[in-house]
């Protein structure tokens, strides 16, 4: 009886071992590669699956989701023989498992060696400035070429980006010593524009202070001049009114006569030859005036006497009127 337990149970092994094997279950957004006898047979896609027990084997397991692969640092030669450092990240997708399995040993290891070679040969003809300011255009053409060279192998390249460009640090230090340089020029510049500016606005605000200035000072001078003239026509027109006589005049010239020689700067003063007549029509008036007076005479034209200004007072001494005697008395002494 032991025996055929025995074998009964190697059985139920066997067909347990037969069935895990014989149903196979694969998970969404993957595939199978089956292979009988080494060749390949089918390619399993998600879901339950038969295959025939201990004559079909599961190859290879492949994820069809997006996978996102990044690559180390690698030293790249620009053209100005600079050397940079370049982190690129690959999000690529297997569209054929079959392809992806036969036709390349191993696709990350292709795909990271195939971006090393075409970032070389894309950085090798452009300069550090242009790398440094290209990095949508080199991933396009990253992504062109690695499209083009992975399609036979299953795979499709989605994006390319390039994580990192790092300069060696003594490049770094002179770009960071030309931004300063960059950014005190235009803070200078700006400066500068600043002062113009204000010194501008300065300038068109004392032209329209000197202008509105010399607007005020020539109308207030307008204004002065008319309120002049208008005095002076007002005199002018009272004078006129009054219809004054050479008397008058006379009289007014005599009262002038004071002022003319004020300042004790005035060492000669010129007398306008206006100044006769007036004498002479002043002299006329006090005659008149004088011949109404009993023993008053103007001593004819003494004022025009040999000695010029002493001839009057001898022509006045002459027609004076006496003056009558003043008596003087003294008080007796007090004893």
């Amino acid at each position: 009886m032991q025996p055929i337990i025995i074998v009964l149970i190697i059985l139920v092994v066997l067909v347990f071992i037969a069935l895990i094997k014989t149903i196979q279950v694969i998970p969404q957004a993957s595939a199978a590669i089956v292979e009988r006898f080494g060749r390949y047979t089918r390619t399993l896609n998600a879901g339950l699956n038969i295959v025939v027990p201990f004559i079909d084997s599961i190859r290879n397991r492949i994820d069809l989701r997006e996978q996102v692969v990044p690559f180390p640092p690698q030293p790249v030669i620009t053209q100005d023989n600079l050397v940079v450092n370049i982190d690129t990240v690959i999000y690529y997708q297997v569209t054929d498992a079959r392809a992806a399995t036969y036709e390349v040993a191993s696709y990350i290891q292709a795909i990271e060696q195939l971006t090393v070679t075409t970032l070389r040969n894309i950085i090798g003809g452009m300069d550090l400035e242009r790398t440094l300011t290209s990095r949508e255009e080199i991933n396009a053409a990253l992504r062109g070429v690695l499209d083009e060279a992975t399609g036979k192998w299953g795979i499709r390249v989605n994006r390319v980006e390039l994580k990192a460009i790092e300069p060696p640090t003594s490049i770094q230090d002179s770009m960071e010593k030309q931004m300063r340089a960059d950014r005190d020029k235009r803070a200078a510049i700006l400066t500068a524009e600043g002062i113009r500016q204000s010194q501008i606005l300065t300038a068109e605000g004392e032209k329209q202070s000197a202008i509105l200035r010399a607007e005020g000072e020539a109308k207030a001078a307008a204004l002065r001049a008319e309120g002049e003239a208008q005095a002076v026509r007002t005199v002018f027109e009272a004078i006129h009114a009054g219809d004054p006589d050479q008397k008058l005049l006379s009289y007014q010239y005599l009262q002038m006569l004071p002022k003319i020689a004020e300042g004790d700067a005035n060492k000669l003063w010129i007398v306008p030859s206006e100044i006769g007549d007036a004498l002479k029509g002043l002299s006329g008036a006090f005659g008149n005036l004088g011949g109404g007076v009993p023993g008053f005479n103007t001593g004819g034209n003494g004022g025009n006497g040999g000695n010029g200004g002493n001839g009057g007072n001898g022509a006045g001494t002459h027609g004076s009127i006496p003056a009558p005697a003043m008596e003087r008395r003294e008080e007796p002494p007090v004893s």
